[in-house]
């Protein structure tokens, strides 16, 4: 059996393992209730890759995400980071802590408003030390601290700062920082720059090229702008209703969509000539097929 084989049977629909995919996401299911979130979806991010999830709000995308860093378990399917499967629960609180330590340092995860994930009572500074001493206690963290703030483009005359007196681009450049301290293989970026005005996000989204550029690490943008995608990512996953629809190429899907959903999102985005009453008319038609 090769080193990174799946060491239980994979879903007929699993992404191979593949020793270049930093991650692997193989049939995963995720119900509540009687709403199926997410239903057999499976994917693959290689080293150093950009894999958007596009979809409306309750197509799955964030809740797959989630499943990802380890926030919601998978009711079925399987998660590989890095080739070893991360859908299991750890018994035992040390050894819980333990592996929610050791996933945190492969996959970290940056939201859309960073004002929320920033203690508003602790500087710039103290946010990147506290993440380090919980990864790397006992080290003293001063250089890793203004590595960061210059990777990120904020330099230390931004360590003192609360995040108050940040804008809304700086605290996302906080956020990026503090989840690029443990040096994780895969970042997730959940709508990350959608609360930003567009000069900002242009500024992020070059940012966050430069970085990959430099590391090496995968991303996984999760958002319903297709622009973005257009932008940053090399491959796309369309979600509706929890189903992958389409996936591929970005350019060959943006170019020649296959699917009526896909279409749709396209069509969607305002334009001269946009007709809004034709829009709405062609969602209603598409609604009952699944």
């Amino acid at each position: 059996m090769p080193e990174n084989a799946p060491e239980n049977d994979a879903p007929e629909n699993a992404p191979a393992n593949v020793p270049g995919n930093v991650l692997e996401v193989a049939g995963l299911r995720r119900c509540f209730g009687a709403v199926r979130a997410v239903d057999d979806v499976s994917f693959a991010l290689p080293e150093g890759g950009s894999l958007g999830i596009v979809g409306e709000s309750g197509s799955g995308k964030t809740t797959i995400a989630r499943i990802v860093v380890g926030l919601e378990h998978a009711d079925e399917g399987d998660v590989r980071i890095r080739g070893r499967s991360r859908s299991g629960r750890t018994r035992g609180r040390t050894r819980g802590r333990a592996a929610r330590l050791a996933r945190a340092r492969e996959v970290q995860m940056v939201f859309q408003d960073p004002y929320l994930s920033l203690d508003p009572r602790i500087s710039v500074e103290g946010v990147l030390r506290e993440t380090l001493s919980l990864h790397f206690p006992g080290r003293d963290h001063a250089k890793r601290v203004r590595e960061l703030l210059d990777q990120v483009g904020l330099g230390t005359r931004a360590a003192d700062a609360l995040p108050r007196r940040l804008s809304g681009g700086q605290r996302q450049r906080v956020a990026i920082a503090r989840a690029l301290a443990v040096e994780p293989a895969v970042l997730i970026l959940d709508e990350a720059v959608a609360a930003l005005d567009v000069s900002v996000q242009a500024q992020i989204l070059n940012l966050l090229a430069d970085i990959r550029e430099q590391t090496g690490i995968g991303y996984l943008f999760i958002t319903h702008d297709l622009g973005v995608v257009r932008c940053v990512t090399d491959e796309i996953v369309v979600m509706r209703h929890g189903v992958m629809v389409e996936q591929g190429r970005t350019e060959e899907v943006l170019a020649a969509p296959e699917h009526p959903y896909t279409r749709l999102l396209l069509e969607s985005v305002p334009r001269p000539g946009w007709d809004p009453k034709a829009i709405a008319a062609a969602r209603r038609a598409l609604e009952p097929m699944r």
